[in-house]
């Protein structure tokens, strides 16, 4: 599990619409990297919303969001576009940075378990170490605490 103080993985991504990020393409701001279950789902949708809506803090604080989930590219693009978010998605389709943040445990609903993603936050400072995670979000309230917490020295 990644420690607060300790360097995150410096990994590459495959964006909505197909695009490549490069990890150092993430480096020189700081980053709010928030993994969460699925595309257009309502709990998934209401902490989109809310980070979409205090994206112009966030920016206005140096921050920038991008958000991770297991759905693909063409499933980012279609929620970006219902949703006008103005951050970028990972379609981590192959787990990798849901590993790699160790966001993956096993779930179960209707009596039938799986391995889901945890909702859980990061946030990154500039030069790539882990400030702050939150782990098991409750979405009321999320994104204005990490922006909170974003402000603080």
């Amino acid at each position: 599990m990644l420690e607060t103080g300790k360097r995150v993985p410096n990994l590459d991504a495959t964006l909505q619409g197909g695009s490549l990020l490069k990890g150092a393409d993430l480096r020189g701001s700081w980053l709010v990297l928030y993994f969460y279950p699925k595309d257009a789902t309502t709990g998934c949708t209401r902490e989109a919303q809310d980070f979409r809506d205090l994206h112009g803090q966030f920016v206005a604080a140096g921050a920038r969001i991008v958000g991770v989930s297991r759905d693909s590219p063409a499933s980012h693009a279609r929620f970006i576009e219902k949703q006008l978010l103005p951050f970028d998605l990972i379609a981590d389709v192959d787990e990798v940075w849901c590993k790699a943040f160790d966001v993956l445990s096993e779930k179960q609903l209707y009596g039938r378990r799986y391995i889901g993603v945890v909702r859980s936050t990061f946030l990154i400072n500039p030069e790539g170490v882990l400030v702050e995670s939150w782990r098991n979000v409750k979405v009321p309230g999320h994104a204005e605490a990490v922006l909170s917490r974003l402000a603080e020295p």
